[in-house]
């Protein structure tokens, strides 16, 4: 039966949509229409702002309420989404392709991680200090919301995305509409029924579904007092210019082209480093921002590391994204797995070694499905090097030493995440403390609430999560007492 629905989440209860819009919802793994909502548009969003702001501005309202208040409203909806993390992990695998074997956790459970992670930050943030002043006597230092913020989430992690965006915004006093992906607008039903559940007060979450367009309103709305954007570099270019226009604060947290160093002492056993290398790599089937998608690996163990990852990415079941056995589920869409063989056809084009994969798995004639693909004898300044493929590719490239290693790493226009496979600690710090990015992991990479995240250079600006995550949503006012 279709997940089929008629109305939108604004003001805190189900209200008809202004126009008679509907975005059609298809599994990627058959392409089969699997149900609908409403698109929202224009009217919808300006009647969103109009309730988180009454929420806002309320002289009762969220803004003003206790931290500990707001914190926990927050444990409650914590407690309401972990009581439904199963099903969010459903749709979000039938809508976006991501296996069933990980989204009830990444999905159903990052987003309780995340919110229960703020609500302690709240314990340890006063709203006001005093401080010294520095001409004599005293300053107070206040900590206040930011406003109504406007939040818009890709469709490659819907869910936790959405979490690192509202979770520390609330926490903070803030108001937030948010704007799915429609590629992935079922889930964001259940995660509304949440809020409903945890009786969060009305206004203070609205949600409208749309495409860019939408998004673009939504950006430069007048009542909008913060922009929270993930998504493409190209995007976030423009909403950077028209947040810069406004004065508008805005985070960006856009696309990757990560290198995973491998050393020469790297222990490259599938049997102890293959599930670390997954997460690390192909991950929700290489739709995921920070994969090190880009393997460097040293001339002298070039063919045996080359070997490996041909090995593993051959090793990982292809199937429906809804099959617990299945790893490596379809693309999202039949645009996005269009556009990922364009990028396969272009690496062999260019002069790539094809050493696994680069066609589409027999046996499912149904979906959008690529074989996990690696390439061999890749040319760093290369197409399939330099720009976001979003799919499962990997390419291999070869460097002479550590420094050559470094400088590869470094030759992107991205920086969100990174990986360095060793044997020594010290080699690992070596390298970490001299890559330009946002994130590394040491032999794996697995994102924490307890992490600040973000990127550098075309990778975005401003940081999400961390010990800052509700600071981001908050600012100063100082008192001259």
């Amino acid at each position: 039966m279709p997940d089929s629905y008629d109305s939108l989440f604004i003001g805190g209860e189900w209200v008809r949509p202004r126009s008679p819009a509907v975005i059609e919802v298809h599994s990627a793994s058959t392409g089969e229409r699997i149900g609908q909502a409403p698109e929202a548009s224009e009217a919808d969003v300006d009647a969103a702002v109009a309730a988180a702001r009454q929420a806002f501005d309320d002289p009762a309202g969220w803004s003003q309420w206790e931290p500990a208040e707001r914190g926990a409203a927050l444990a409650r909806l914590a407690d309401e989404l972990e009581s439904r993390g199963e099903e969010i992990g459903r749709r979000v695998s039938a809508q976006n392709g991501m296996p069933i074997a990980l989204s009830p956790t990444i999905e159903g459970m990052t987003p309780v991680g995340t919110i229960r992670y703020v609500v302690g930050l709240l314990a340890n943030a006063p709203v006001e200090e005093e401080v010294p002043r520095f001409l004599g006597g005293k300053l107070i230092i206040r900590r206040e919301p930011v406003g109504v913020v406007g939040a818009i989430v890709p469709w490659n992690y819907p869910q936790t995305l959405a979490s690192f965006k509202y979770a520390p915004a609330l926490a903070a006093g803030c108001t937030v509409v948010l704007k799915p992906s429609p590629e992935t607008v079922l889930d964001s039903y259940v995660f509304a029924d949440a809020v409903l559940a945890a009786g969060l007060p009305a206004g203070v979450i609205n949600i409208v579904p749309g495409g860019r367009e939408l998004g673009a309103y939504l950006v430069q709305h007048p009542d909008i007092d913060k922009v929270a954007f993930t998504g493409s570099t190209a995007a976030g270019r423009q909403i950077a210019e028209v947040c810069g226009r406004l004065l508008r604060p805005v985070s960006l947290e856009l696309g990757g082209k990560s290198a995973g160093i491998i050393l020469d002492d790297a222990d490259l056993d599938l049997a102890k480093i293959g599930q670390d290398l997954f997460a690390a790599t192909l991950v929700n089937n290489g739709q995921t921002c920070y994969a090190s998608t880009r393997i460097l690996a040293p001339r002298s163990r070039y063919d045996e590391v080359v070997d490996t990852i041909a090995a593993f990415a051959s090793s990982l079941p292809v199937g429906d994204a809804l099959d617990p056995a299945t790893l490596i589920g379809p693309l999202v869409s039949e645009r996005q797995r269009d556009r990922v063989e364009r990028y396969i056809a272009k690496g062999s084009s260019d002069g790539a070694r094809l050493v696994a994969g680069g066609g589409r798995p027999a046996g499912l004639p149904g979906g959008w499905f690529v074989e996990p693909t690696v390439f061999a004898d890749v040319d760093n300044a290369s197409v399939i090097a330099q720009e976001e493929i979003f799919g499962p590719v990997l390419s291999v490239i070869g460097y002479t030493d550590t420094d050559d290693a470094i400088r590869l790493a470094n030759e992107s226009d991205y920086g969100l995440g990174g990986s360095v496979w060793t044997s020594d600690p010290e080699r690992a710090k070596d390298v970490y403390r001299r890559v330009r990015t946002g994130t590394m992991g040491i032999n794996s990479f697995l994102p924490d609430p307890a992490g600040p995240w973000g990127g550098v250079k075309s990778s975005g600006i401003g940081r999400e999560l961390g010990p800052g995550a509700v600071a981001a949503y908050q600012q100063l006012k100082t008192v001259y007492a």
